[in-house]
């Protein structure tokens, strides 16, 4: 397995063994709809999540530049696509997730986690106001798990749908945006033309009259897009978008070292059950009106880590040398262990190793020196702030 995507294969791999799963679970690793797509382009395939998937093409390191300088194209159809429709979806969805959803308008994204009753993250998901529909997007590895959770909590008139007819892309890179608006789309509910969206901001269109359902948004640190398309016509789209000088397929592992750069958590990794949001400094989901009103599932002890501050802290980590850290590694404040590793790796933007971890909040602030143990050496770190390379989010009021 290439080094810079070993964390990525761990707990997020489908465990055919699991006695957790769901009765609807599949219990054999499933087929994406660019299966061939991605063979005839030379992708090496490894099981994920489920799914045998494209961990790289011509080279992680080659990918991850060329998406920080042009466009990548990553096949995100592994995760799960839910639909939440119903009389009093948005009052159902704040009684399970810490959003706002009340003040969310159609059309606006929002990142949010499904929580236990110790208010500990079972998943984070992308949640869409499609107006009379509210789209969630949950991870792969954890989509049949977070199905049976919603649909024990959800009330009966509450429907939940899996779009399993569905498939998903992210295009990513600078130049996402020229490319996506070259394909002619249409509006298919008013929503504007697509370069004029900002992060966070989604609409309905239509290429060649087949519906897309695209939001600005990205798991990369780049500008980009999301685009959820029928499964049928996920390869004609493939094709049109790949065809564009800019574009090529981008692995899992590249999508794994960009998020690291970026600081973006991966779940199974630097977020599971036993971690809570304020640990995660994902304190920015939990909405003010939310925080006020104490509705959400966990929502006690989160608003006590809240008002007391957390035990331990998410940070990130400045290797110094060039011996990576990976997930697991020990942290040490002299010889005190004080916290452990959960993401790491060689970044290509930096050409340095990064990682980040969780330590004992006294050990949380910038600029902290500590030691990581790496095969029974100590490895100088320092905390740093994140993300390690700037968010090239377009805004509002800056989309171009």
């Amino acid at each position: 397995m290439p080094n810079c995507a070993e964390g990525l294969f761990v707990s997020d791999t489908y465990n055919n063994d699991s006695d957790d799963l769901p009765e609807d679970a599949p219990v054999e690793p499933l087929i994406l709809p660019l299966d061939a797509w991605h063979k005839a382009r030379g992708a090496r395939m490894v099981p994920f999540a489920g799914y045998i998937m494209p961990v790289q093409y011509e080279g992680i390191i080659a990918e991850h530049v060329w998406t920080r300088q042009h466009v990548g194209l990553f096949d995100v159809s592994h995760m799960g696509q839910l639909e939440v429709s119903g009389e009093g979806m948005v009052a159902a969805l704040e009684a399970l997730l810490p959003g706002d959803f009340t003040a969310l308008k159609p059309g606006r994204v929002r990142y949010s986690l499904l929580l236990d009753d110790n208010g500990n993250v079972l998943d984070d998901l992308m949640v869409t106001n499609r107006g009379d529909t509210f789209y969630l997007v949950v991870n792969g590895a954890t989509k049949w798990d977070d199905m049976a959770h919603l649909r024990e909590a959800l009330a009966d008139d509450i429907t939940l749908t899996l779009l399993d007819e569905h498939g998903l892309l992210a295009l990513q890179g600078p130049q996402a945006a020229s490319v996506l608006a070259s394909l002619g789309l249409t509006s298919a509910d008013g929503a504007p033309p697509v370069t004029e969206l900002s992060f966070m901001q989604a609409g309905a269109y239509l290429w060649q009259d087949r519906p897309l359902g695209i939001s600005r948004s990205g798991y990369t640190g780049e500008d980009g897009f999301e685009i959820s398309v029928q499964a049928q016509d996920i390869a004609a789209l493939a094709d049109a978008l790949a065809a564009h000088e800019e574009v090529k397929p981008i692995g899992l592992g590249a999508r794994d070292s960009l998020r690291l750069e970026a600081g973006l958590p991966l779940y199974g990794h630097d977020l599971d059950e036993e971690i809570d949001p304020i640990s995660a400094d994902l304190s920015f989901a939990v909405s003010k009106r939310r925080r006020m009103d104490a509705g959400f599932l966990g929502a006690v002890p989160i608003i006590n880590a809240i008002a007391n501050g957390p035990k331990s802290k998410r940070v990130g980590l400045l290797v110094e040398g060039k011996m990576p850290v990976r997930e697991g590694a020990l942290l040490f404040a002299g010889a005190e262990q004080i916290g452990r590793v959960t993401s790491g790796g060689h970044s290509p933007t930096l050409d340095r190793p990064i990682a980040m971890g969780f330590v004992t909040a006294a050990y949380a602030k910038i600029g902290t020196s500590l030691e990581a143990e790496v095969r029974g050496k100590r490895v100088p770190v320092q905390v740093t702030a994140m993300p390690f390379v700037p968010h090239h989010y377009v805004r509002k009021g800056a989309a171009q």
